[in-house]
């Protein structure tokens, strides 16, 4: 099974439809988990995790942690706020610390995708954080995918004349935000939608390998 996260606060945003396009085009049973709406604090460093390695702070993150560790593969994204991830996906993220305690990584050798959405891909450290969290659990990093998304500045209501904001750092002071100035949708990024079909199919045909060489030894 596949599991892809969206750390988005945005239930249906940029994020949530990358994810839901990877995982549809893998051809393998995925379940989707979107973080919008779900109370996930940090780590609080109590090290109760110790014992069993998993985590006892009780929040919507305990079910989560649950499917991490029956997925085969976690495909994970996040927007970016102040050229790194936000604080949702971060905190969902570092509680997998609980994962690799007393030389014992739970998530070890499950495939693992890291999807960031906006931010200058030059600077932002989106990517650069899920993939050192999967390294540190052991995982195996399959690929890696930036997707151009909306900056809160284009639907916040105020973005047409704020000088601290990206629409007028884009396109100068507006009397209306109007289609031509919105940024490109995921569907209208065909170099960014082919890689995400590349990357899914990639990711499926790695799944199915592994279950034919468990099933082959099974039987040998």
């Amino acid at each position: 099974m596949i599991l892809g996260i969206s750390g988005s606060g945005r239930k249906n945003g940029t994020t949530s439809g990358v994810i839901k396009y990877i995982l549809e085009n893998t051809g393998e049973e995925y379940e989707y988990i979107s973080l919008a709406g779900k109370q996930i604090n940090g780590c609080i460093g109590c090290t109760e995790c110790a014992a069993d390695s998993f985590c006892k702070v009780k929040d919507d993150w305990q079910e989560i942690g649950y499917k991490m560790l029956e997925a085969d593969a976690i495909v994970f994204g996040a927007p970016d706020y102040y050229d790194t991830l936000n604080a949702l996906a971060h905190a969902c993220l570092e509680r997998t610390y609980c994962f690799r305690h007393r030389e014992k990584f739970k998530l070890a050798g499950k495939l693992g995708v890291a999807v960031a959405v906006d931010g200058d891909p030059e600077v932002s450290r989106v990517e650069t954080y899920i993939k050192r969290m999967m390294d540190s659990n052991q995982m195996a990093i399959m690929d890696k995918l930036h997707v151009e998304g909306y900056s809160q500045c284009f639907t916040c209501g105020y973005g047409e004349d704020c000088a601290a904001g990206t629409v007028v750092k884009r396109h100068g002071f507006l009397d209306e935000i109007k289609t031509e100035h919105l940024p490109d949708k995921f569907s209208d990024q065909p170099d960014k939608m082919l890689k995400a079909k590349m990357i899914a199919r990639n990711l499926g045909s790695l799944l199915k390998d592994r279950s034919d060489n468990n099933e082959n030894i099974k039987e040998n």
